[in-house]
């Protein structure tokens, strides 16, 4: 196909960045932007000034190939919806819907409508995690932390969905097996939500991973440890950072790893764009989308259940 014809559905902090990637490509035309804050398209307006602007999305459904949704998540359900059903390509930022019945429906729509159904799992994208994939054979044991200053931003969802859900959907991707048992705990602290969390995830195959979330911590920190046969894995997502220590001959063998700090939006986008032009399947599906959701509904289940115990 021709030049990709985009819309930006929601420009507030993480929107605007979907349209400098967007207006940043030479294999796509940003359109337009929508966001139903009318002060806010005025803010964003001067840095794209050949942009239309539309505080209703459904008005530009005829001229757009595809779109980024980058809305709060209960919306994500009934916009990704409207543009699917018209066979639109839709990017959905993470998590990809509040329900799992939502997002099967959704993956249902794409299937139907020939559209892709990408979603924002961004840290698919950091450089270490696709290093790590190269080496990674089959881990037995996984730690993640993920830690964040308290931010109004984001708490119409709990932890899990706001920062959980990224480590979720990563080991995941990794361990390739379904889940047989979730014990987890959390609790409210500066949210009516869900602000800090804990999970032990026991896979079918024996796998065992620890995950940790919090946005009530006074720093940042997202690293990932992961121990299989003979291999110990050392990953620090922020830093761009791997370490891995193996046995040779009953002797250890350190190799570490620094990654250029790349722009894992620009990736994503860009990689959402070439799977249009040559039809290909993203490398975040809107299954992993599912998987990710129905796990993270599993923790928070387990979380309802421990508390009320």
């Amino acid at each position: 196909m021709g030049i990709v014809n985009v819309a930006v559905i929601g420009v507030g902090y993480l929107g605007k960045f979907h349209a400098q990637k967007y207006h940043s490509l030479d294999n796509c035309h940003l359109l337009a932007l929508i966001d139903n804050n009318e002060p806010t398209l005025q803010e964003i307006s001067a840095q794209f000034p050949n942009v239309q602007l539309s505080t209703d999305y459904h008005c530009l459904a005829d001229q757009i190939d595809a779109v980024s949704i980058v809305t709060t998540t209960p919306s994500h359900y009934e916009i990704a919806k409207y543009f699917l059903m018209r066979g639109k390509h839709v990017l959905l930022e993470k998590p990809i819907t509040s329900t799992v019945a939502q997002a099967q429906e959704l993956i249902s729509l794409a299937n139907e409508n020939n559209a892709i159904l990408q979603i924002g799992h961004i840290e698919r994208f950091n450089p270490t995690v696709l290093a790590m994939d190269e080496h990674m054979q089959q881990p037995k044991f996984i730690e993640s932390q993920r830690l964040a200053p308290f931010k109004a931003r984001g708490t119409d969802v709990s932890v899990i969905l706001d920062l959980m859900i990224h480590d979720i959907d990563i080991i995941l991707s990794i361990v390739h097996s379904d889940i047989e048992s979730i014990q987890a705990s959390g609790m409210c602290v500066l949210s009516d939500d869900i602000d800090i969390a804990n999970a032990r995830i026991t896979f079918t195959n024996k796998c065992v991973a620890n995950v940790t979330a919090s946005r009530v911590s006074n720093k940042s920190e997202r690293k990932l440890r992961l121990f299989q046969s003979n291999a110990y894995f050392s990953a620090d997502l922020s830093q761009h950072d791997l370490k891995i220590y193996t046995r040779e001959n009953n002797q250890i063998k350190a190799q570490s790893f620094t990654f250029e700090k790349s722009d894992a939006l620009l990736t994503e986008i860009t990689h959402f764009i070439h799977c249009i032009e040559n039809k290909s399947q993203p490398l975040v599906t809107g299954e992993d989308g599912l998987r990710a959701i129905n796990t993270a509904d599993q923790i928070t289940n387990s979380i309802q259940i421990h508390n009320t115990n």
